[in-house]
């Protein structure tokens, strides 16, 4: 029985492992797919910058009307002429044209001490946010990495606005504003206020108001509305967040090895997290109201994302535009403004890096952007521990405790959260290699065995059995201590793959990028040495072709672990030294036993 139950195991991790790499060659394929497409593009975005204008077609909003709305349906498609990435009430035919990228005229340029941000005077829109303290490579002249762009390339915006009643001017949809200045710097440890100003003949003016602090990822984007005209003016606020199905930049360097989700994201009542995958808002737009919500795009270590203001009621919402550009987006109910009033509407806008603890203090649950899976309950705290021995510092139960000085290596950090993962899992891993180590030493009666009842398996098993309890050993003791360990580890592997602080972070010597692969290959090759001989110290399956499997296991890990990042193979190298260490002593110790009695 417990010869059939190793077997079986046996197939089922050859099985895993099969698939897994059949994974990773869909993913590698699919990311050389996905370049091929980018240098048609390319080809296609040159061409038509030769023969278009920066010319920008007139706007019609008449058919914006929130005079018959319906607070459940979401935005459909625009209605105004140009673009259907903008939120309309009622539904207007689909036939727009996408926009012309905009010019350098119109752009307002806005440097912090964090961020780089372009900022269209036509509707206010973020059409790029690059991070200047995250660079597109570890190359002398790496340019800052640019999470929003919008290009021939690459389309990947911020939106936001008012839509206004159907009586209002059709410049309030998309006003063209101005500013005092079209680049702003911030000056050092100060906020950073940028106005734009809209001046309607009817007599509303519109101030949208961008506002940096140091040290910040985001932005507050304040609507201000002052009605000097002699009747009640109406709108709702919308934001939203645009991109289109291009591969992942974060992922460009990690290897086949590493994929993280990339798509759109939401908080609900109901679910603190649910994904909403670009084939999801192909097949059925998005739709859901309720307060204290959030709209996301997320990719491999970074996010943007809108957060509303507390307590207000929203309106979320996803489509898919005809030039395949995926949004998502909420919009507000409606505001009045009487005549002589001004009042003021908007919401947070984040792009940055997926940081744990400064996401939660933003909005509930935005945290869970750091995507780890199901495990993320044990992710979290595992987090909290490589967190704590990198700065010196454990968050935990909603507050800071200073711990020590930290190590400000997150190798090292790495090796230290191994260390007390194994120490917390010693008793366990102890009765597995007790287990393994008495499997070891009745091995010749267990061949003995197999030879003498070659021909009855009945017989074979019956006898292995009383074996077995005359020596007191449990066949299966050293594989349910690992089985239970299992989700750790699987927690583990996704919260070193989701930690944005080992990008470009280096560890010692030729390791100078702990988030991609070790380009001198030693360290893979150092964790086959280790799978090998941890792999020589178990006792050998009594299967012949079980025994050859299990021989190759090492030079298929080895090979499969040469594309994993080089955080994630330092973790499983120090795994496997600590576990020989503690292999070793215990099976020398119940050989030492065995030899006196």
């Amino acid at each position: 029985m417990s010869q059939t139950i190793s077997k079986y195991a046996l197939y089922a991790i050859i099985a895993a492992l099969i698939i897994m790499l059949l994974k990773q060659w869909s993913a590698f394929s699919e990311d050389y797919k996905a370049s091929e497409d980018a240098a048609k593009l390319a080809q296609f975005a040159n061409t038509q910058a030769e023969l278009s204008s920066e010319t920008t077609a007139p706007y019609d909003v008449t058919s914006n009307s929130m005079d018959n709305l319906n607070p459940a349906q979401a935005p459909m498609v625009s209605s105004i002429t140009g673009s259907d990435t903008l939120p309309t009430i009622n539904g207007a035919p689909d036939n727009a044209q996408p926009n012309l990228a905009p010019s350098g005229a119109r752009t307002i340029v806005v440097y912090t001490d964090t961020l780089r941000v372009s900022i269209d005077k036509l509707g206010g829109d973020i059409v790029e946010v690059a991070m200047l303290n995250h660079l597109e490579s570890l190359d002398e002249n790496a340019e800052p990495l640019r999470l929003l762009e919008k290009n021939g390339l690459r389309t990947y915006t911020a939106e936001s606005g008012l839509i206004p009643n159907k009586d209002s001017s059709p410049q309030l949809a998309r006003p063209f504003f101005s500013s005092s200045s079209d680049t702003y710097t911030m000056e050092a440890g100060q906020p950073l206020n940028v106005v734009l100003v809209f001046k309607d003949t009817s007599g509303v003016e519109l101030n949208k108001i961008f506002s940096f602090n140091p040290s910040e990822y985001s932005v507050d984007v304040n609507y201000a509305i002052n009605n000097r005209s002699d009747a009640p003016w109406q709108a709702r606020f919308y934001a939203q967040i645009s991109r289109d199905e291009s591969p992942d930049p974060g992922t460009e360097d990690a290897g086949f090895g590493m994929r993280s989700y990339l798509g759109a994201a939401t908080t609900t009542a109901d679910s603190p997290y649910e994904k909403i995958t670009f084939k999801d808002i192909a097949k059925q737009p998005y739709r859901n109201d309720h307060t204290d919500g959030w709209v996301a795009m997320i990719q491999h270590y970074f996010v943007s994302a809108w957060i509303p203001e507390r307590g207000t009621l929203q309106h979320y919402f996803t489509k898919k535009t005809s030039n395949g550009i995926n949004i998502i987006g909420l919009y507000s109910d409606p505001i009045i403004v009487e005549a002589g009033q001004t009042k003021n509407i908007g919401a947070l806008f984040y792009a940055g890096p997926k940081n744990q603890y400064r996401l939660a203090e933003i909005a509930n649950h935005l945290d869970l952007t750091i995507d780890y899976g199901w495990l993320w309950m044990l992710s979290q705290p595992l987090y909290a521990l490589l967190h704590m021995f990198a700065t010196g510092d454990l968050h935990a139960f909603g507050k800071v405790f200073h711990v020590f000085g930290g190590f400000h290596n997150w190798g090292v950090s790495i090796i230290m959260l191994t260390v007390v993962v194994k120490a917390v899992f010693f008793r366990l891993s102890a009765a597995s290699y007790r287990s393994m180590a008495n499997m070891r030493r009745v091995q010749p009666k267990l061949l003995a065995l197999r030879e003498r009842y070659a021909n009855d398996k009945q017989a074979q098993s019956k006898a292995m059995m009383e074996l077995y309890q005359k020596e007191k050993i449990n066949p299966l003791g050293g594989c349910l201590p690992i089985l239970i360990q299992m989700p750790v580890f699987i927690a583990l592997y996704w919260a070193l793959m989701e930690s944005v602080e080992l990008r470009h972070a280096p560890f010692m010597l030729w390791i100078k990028d702990l988030s991609v692969m070790d380009p001198l290959y030693i360290l893979p090759l150092l964790m086959g040495v280790t799978m090998w001989f941890q792999q020589r110290m178990n006792p050998a399956p009594p299967d012949p072709m079980q025994a050859k499997v299990m021989a190759w296991m090492p030079v298929v890990f080895t090979f499969f672990f040469l594309w994993f990042p080089a955080g994630l193979v330092i973790y499983w190298v120090s795994n496997n030294i600590l576990s020989i260490s503690q292999q070793w002593v215990i099976t020398r110790q119940i050989e030492k036993a065995a030899e006196a009695s």
